[in-house]
């Protein structure tokens, strides 16, 4: 049986979870003997559908046998998807809820699933973190991924489900870095109001933008200022041993939320699938944990 070769497509470098799903893949690949190509899009939806297309398009000999990818935008590729399957190969969608894939596995017998966190349950996760650190309320400023992303939406709906009515929310924009946070937080401290608002509590929906978040505050001019910022509780979403756990050891994060890369994972359903001829669930889904546990955290 020749080799395969999987394609991995993923959405920035400038992120640590993206790093980790990329070191998963390359994991997975090296200990099942498949060739494996990581593309990132930048944060663009068109760019990470051209450089999936070229694959997809390419000679046969060069194609890969699977893709896997975790979208960019609002979108999971429906079109790619239909066109990489027409040719063949392989399609498995991450942390996105992909409602084609039900029609395409009807006319393929290739694997096509999708891989997600739960979303909603990191959000509820997150709400129970924010109540374990506000048990007499207050407010939180609370930095979103992109409003057309699917994964932050249901983050914050699993969020909102398990605040407490007497926790006050200021929700704020990122796309999931660092540096989208720093530039969020730096628009808000500008105006008026929030430098008039009272905030108890600075979360965010992954790690980067929680540091982002700290390190915009870090730089306050105000000495007063700087120091009542850098005293507040600070939370993410992630959880990766090298970044967001050790941030919570060192203090700079109070909590987070340990989410399992699932890219290594899916390599390693599609490989299985191929060599065996056995099918695949259409979706599964990884278990999210607070970090710390929640009644660590109470106390």
């Amino acid at each position: 049986m020749k080799k395969l070769r999987f394609l991995v497509s993923l959405t920035t470098r400038e992120n640590d979870y993206q790093l980790e799903q990329a070191a998963a893949a390359q994991e997975a690949s090296r200990k099942l003997g498949v060739e494996l190509e990581i593309l990132y899009a930048d944060n663009d939806a068109i760019t990470q559908s051209t450089q999936i297309l070229k694959a997809v398009q390419a000679a046969p000999e060069l194609r890969p046998d699977a893709i896997v990818f975790e979208p960019v935008g609002a979108t999971s590729l429906p079109q790619v998807a239909r066109t990489a399957v027409g040719a063949g190969i392989g399609w498995a969608v991450l942390n996105r809820e992909a409602e084609y894939l039900t029609e395409l596995r009807r006319t393929s017998r290739i694997p096509i699933f999708s891989i997600s966190s739960d979303h909603k349950e990191i959000g509820k996760i997150q709400g129970q973190q924010f109540a374990a650190l506000l048990p007499r309320g207050g407010s939180i400023l609370y930095i979103q991924g992109p409003s057309e992303n699917s994964a932050a939406k249901d983050r914050t709906a699993g969020m909102h489900s398990t605040l407490p009515p007497n926790i006050q929310v200021t929700a704020l924009r990122g796309q999931w870095t660092e540096e989208s946070a720093q530039k969020s937080i730096s628009s808000w401290m500008r105006l008026n109001l929030a430098h008039k608002s009272g905030v108890d509590l600075v979360g965010a929906q992954n790690d980067a933008m929680a540091i982002g978040a700290r390190k915009t505050f870090e730089g306050a001019a105000n000495g007063d200022e700087r120091e009542h910022w850098l005293r507040l509780p600070y939370t993410g979403v992630d959880g990766l041993p090298k970044t967001g756990q050790t941030w919570v050891r060192t203090g700079s994060l109070k909590a987070t939320v340990i989410v399992p890369p699932n890219a290594g994972q899916a390599i390693s359903t599609i490989a299985e699938s191929i060599k065996t001829g056995t099918g695949v669930p259409e979706r599964s889904y990884t278990v999210p944990t607070s970090f710390p546990p929640l009644e660590k955290l109470a106390r």
